[in-house]
């Protein structure tokens, strides 16, 4: 049933506004220092304090920049603290720029074979813009980064440090979707001449290559590492490749790694395949279990206190404060501030578009009192600047609302998650609300 609105409506609507003392003191507030600030409650900081049962050994933070590479930086984030565990070095940073470089030129290679494996299909077609719409883009998960570091190993930062087109990459973003969308309308037309189709694909990856070259350079085929550890002691290796330096000084086995959701907008205890983001030929598919939070709550915390982080997707634009660093499901009372009921289930805000997964962190510690968890601390990548020194921290009210996925060893999780993996998964749709 339609409805148009009425002058006299919008006139009832004023009236019941301006007779709302409390409404207009609330509004002079809020049109003066914005939303944020009239909502914001200062009584949460007496639970978010910087003190936890258990934490990591970390110190300086990672720096994205202005980029959506926040996937890549939270699973290095991992790696480098498995390598500072292990030698006694806290700061040393992996180069989130080579593996950048890498996600590019296969992003684009899956994006040709989508292409013309989708040719029949209508530029309209629901799968197909999808496709379209996701040319270029920066944003990923655990699967695609370990993907490309299990294929091309890593390199310390030093060898390949950020260039102003990995920090600020709209420029790049643009320029790749654009030629990638354009060679898509090329590959549609041959994509039933198999010589002609695939002698434009290698000419369209060689210019791909050439676009990501001219932007942040080439990535080296060997370095020497060198470093101080903690105990200021020198160490030196020379002449080794990326995937060397992987295989050689990290212990970590993928396979023994699995991606734990909840998404409760969906049937629990099942799981799920999202090959749509899937960036890698040959790698790691894109699978995810699907289980209630205290599954997540429990893995999390015995990973950390094995002295691991871990990695975890969540809803960071969400009851955040980038000055503070605080996450906390009563940091701004909106409520309040409009006397309405704003609250919905995480499954509604989920199935509304409502939520997403639009950030990616790592847990790097969590604050345990009388068999309860209290807070967790973050390890996040928005420099220094940000939070307690580059840390936030949440509340486990926060974690339960607004943390969607996290990434933990099989040890870990009960057997019957693990069982969940010999079954077939159910396929996601590439606009599905966890994509």
């Amino acid at each position: 049933m339609s409805h148009e609105l009425t002058f006299e409506e919008l006139a009832s609507f004023s009236k019941a506004f301006n007779e709302d003392d409390r409404q207009q003191v609330v509004g002079r507030a809020a049109q003066r220092v914005g939303l944020y600030e009239a909502s914001f409650n200062e009584r949460v900081r007496t639970n978010l304090t910087t003190v936890f049962s258990t934490q990591l050994k970390t110190d300086k933070v990672t720096a994205q920049q202005r980029s959506g590479r926040c996937w890549l930086f939270a699973t290095l984030n991992v790696l480098r603290h498995n390598f500072g565990k292990k030698y006694n070095v806290k700061n040393f940073e992996l180069s989130q720029t080579y593996n950048f470089f890498w996600d590019k030129i296969e992003r684009a290679n899956i994006f040709y074979d989508k292409m013309i494996e989708l040719a029949d299909k209508p530029l309209d077609d629901r799968e197909v813009k999808a496709y379209l719409d996701f040319a270029g883009h920066d944003g990923g998960r655990w699967q695609m980064a370990v993907s490309l570091v299990e294929k091309y190993g890593v390199v310390p930062n030093y060898v390949m440090p950020d260039t102003f087109n990995t920090a600020h990459t709209e420029a790049l973003d643009l320029v790749l979707a654009d030629k990638e969308r354009k060679d898509a309308l090329e590959l549609r037309k041959l994509a039933h001449e198999p010589e002609a189709v695939e002698k434009a694909r290698q000419k369209f990856l060689s210019e791909i290559y050439r676009i990501i070259a001219t932007a942040i350079g080439e990535p080296p085929t060997s370095f020497d590492l060198q470093y101080r550890d903690d105990d200021d002691k020198y160490h030196f290796a020379g002449n080794l490749t990326p995937q060397d330096f992987l295989k050689e000084y990290f212990d970590i086995d993928f396979t023994d790694y699995v991606v734990v959701d909840n998404a409760p907008d969906h049937e629990l205890n099942k799981l799920y395949s999202l090959p749509f983001e899937e960036n890698v030929r040959g790698k790691y598919p894109i699978y995810s279990i699907n289980a209630p939070m205290e599954a997540l709550e429990k893995a999390s915390i015995a990973q950390l206190k094995d002295g691991e982080a871990v990695w975890f997707g969540n809803d960071v634009l969400r009851q955040m404060d980038r000055q503070t660093g605080y996450l906390d499901t009563e940091l701004y009372k909106f409520n309040d501030l409009f006397n309405l009921d704003l609250s919905m289930s995480k499954a509604d805000r989920l199935s509304t578009g409502a939520a997403e997964m639009s950030h990616a962190m790592a847990l790097v510690g969590v604050d345990e009192a009388d068999g309860a968890v209290r807070k967790w601390k973050v390890e996040n990548s928005w420099s220094d600047k940000a939070g307690q020194k580059g840390y936030f921290i949440m509340s486990h009210e926060w974690f339960n609302d607004y943390v969607y996925e996290v990434v933990v060893h099989k040890r870990y999780l009960d057997q019957k998650y693990l069982d969940l993996l010999e079954t077939e998964p159910t396929l996601l749709k590439p606009w599905d609300s966890l994509a």
